[in-house]
């Protein structure tokens, strides 16, 4: 299976917009941009998988057909191993790509060998579950009001959780809405925080103290992940689980510090933004040697989250599959919506990732190919 080439589509889905309001740093979005790679073999078969591109497509798009398709043409594409070996000398010397940009690739390459197992990729992989409980993130909102209202609508959805992302002005103000939630879900609902790294390490122990009398389940990322130092003392003196590590680039390297010295107590990975497939089962493996959480990070695009659905059924220290919440907003590029009902997603049976892309929006959406 000689890998013949690497196709790049950039996209551009104008039907999707995110105001200013819910991004923190004030920039709307008014259409969502994304990179579709398509891996081509000598034989015929080919995959292919979205890539989150930030603000800009093209630009990330540019860069991974620089650096990506030369590197994969004329290798086999059962050679994982030896490609992520090989790949992390080069993106040293020369290429230096995002973080998003290898994901894609790698994904790619375990749906060809999946699909020619004619086994689900999950199941490829070596499953472990047949369905995981579905979590719903925020967007940031306008005050402690709209969250509590959005945090009832999505337990009255039969989600099993809901996790906060809080606008980070002033901590007063985030603790009230964490309280307000609770109070709009009741003691019984599973509720989760994830601040986003704005506060100091001072501010980050008074929420994870409220938080801890709220019953929250976790506190995630309150300070920047490679502050290892301030994060370490962090979780020694809190109670509530402080959870991170999603934006380290090279995964598993360096999040093994964190693992080995409890820098954080449970550590986030996910298909897009470590490494893919490969990447995200390393750092899985790493932690659950460690006997620690690697609780998957929603990678935001729904064909990359039935990725991340497959790598929930492979691996057995993670707790829930996450979502954007309204799951609308992201939830195309797939023909069939994910196989979630009564807040549980259900592991596809069908060979590779068991529903196909959408190539009608994909089409509809290609402003450019590389």
């Amino acid at each position: 299976m000689q890998i013949a080439g690497l196709d790049i589509r950039v996209c551009r889905h104008s039907e999707t917009a995110v105001s200013g309001a819910a991004m923190r740093d004030g920039q709307s979005l008014d259409a969502l941009e994304f990179l579709v790679y398509t891996l081509r073999t000598e034989s015929g078969r080919s995959a292919s998988m979205f890539g989150f591109a930030g603000r800009s497509a093209l630009g990330a798009g540019h860069l991974a057909a620089a650096s990506l398709r030369p590197f994969f043409t004329g290798r086999n594409a059962l050679d994982r191993e030896a490609a992520w070996l090989d790949w992390r000398t080069a993106d040293r010397w020369w290429h230096h790509l995002p973080i998003y940009s290898y994901g894609p690739v790698d994904c790619c390459l375990w749906i060809l060998a999946a699909e020619a197992a004619d086994q689900p990729l999950w199941r490829y992989i070596g499953g472990a579950r047949a369905e995981v409980p579905v979590y719903t993130s925020s967007m940031v909102l306008a005050d402690a009001s709209a969250y509590a209202a959005e945090a009832a609508e999505v337990k009255n959805a039969g989600l099993k959780a809901y996790k906060v992302h809080p606008p980070g002005r002033s901590l007063d103000e985030d603790i009230d809405i964490h309280r307000a939630v609770r109070d709009a879900v009741g003691p019984e609902f599973t509720l989760m925080s994830d601040p986003v790294a704005p506060y100091t390490l001072e501010e980050a122990v008074r929420l994870g103290r409220a938080l801890e009398h709220l019953d929250y389940r976790w506190l995630e990322e309150p300070l920047p992940d490679e502050a290892f130092g301030a994060l370490r003392e962090l979780t020694r003196i809190l109670d509530i689980p402080v959870v991170g590590t999603e934006v380290l680039p090279k995964h598993p390297y360096s999040v093994a510090e964190c693992i080995a010295s409890r820098v954080v107590d449970a550590v986030r990975a996910d298909p897009s933004w470590s490494g893919g497939v490969t990447g995200t089962l390393k750092t899985a493996r790493l932690a659950e040697a460690f006997h620690m959480q690697c609780e998957l990070h929603t990678t935001i695009f729904h064909p990359l989250e039935l990725v991340n659905l497959h790598l929930a059924g492979a691996i057995g220290n993670c707790t829930y599959l996450e979502l954007l919440w309204p799951t609308d907003t992201f939830g195309f590029g797939l023909k069939e919506p994910l196989p979630i009902s009564d807040g549980v997603a259900r592991m596809p049976e069908r060979p590779g990732l068991g529903i196909e892309l959408d190539w009608d929006l994909i089409d509809n959406a290609t402003i450019a190919e590389l």
